[in-house]
């Protein structure tokens, strides 16, 4: 199982790329976890967001792979526990199925982009930094993981 996490944003401070690091590195082989960056358009005043925004959301759905099931973290997405993350990967990972997991950029993600999701997912209802988040949604995939393994981390 491949499990991608695409997110727009890039050179993150190193303590962002060293938790994803750690949490990443733990993954087995069989259940391995890749990060592909989206380039965030400069913010500057008179910047065209609508424009950079379109261009993220193209750049996000083209490092989608057409058979991959495809999660939208979202803030109105379903929230759910890590024991039930870790029932729907080993699900998908029986199937054979690959997982691309999208994080948008500041402004949200498009709605053409949260169309092409097969689920919307919630990692809280709390406003997150968005370079915490994929230290989060690695440290849950590892956990994901430890849970199907009954690997001793997620006691």
């Amino acid at each position: 199982m491949r499990i991608r996490l695409i997110a727009v944003g890039q050179k993150m401070p190193s303590w962002v790329v060293e938790g994803y690091n750690e949490y990443a590195r733990r993954l087995p082989a069989n259940f391995s976890l890749e990060l592909h960056e989206i380039s965030l358009g400069k913010r500057t005043r008179g910047a065209d967001i609508a424009r950079m925004q379109r261009n993220e959301g193209a750049q996000m759905l083209s490092a989608i792979d057409p058979r991959d099931k495809v999660i939208a973290m979202e803030v109105n997405g379903k929230s759910c526990s890590s024991e039930t993350l870790a029932d729907q990967l080993g699900g998908w990972h029986d199937l054979g199925e690959n997982v691309s997991l999208l994080v948008g950029g500041v402004e949200g993600m498009l709605p053409e982009v949260s169309a092409r999701a097969d689920l919307r997912w919630s990692l809280s209802s709390l406003t997150l930094p968005h370079p915490m988040v994929r230290i989060l949604i690695a440290e849950q995939l590892y956990r994901a993981w430890s849970i199907l393994n009954n690997h001793p981390y997620h006691r």
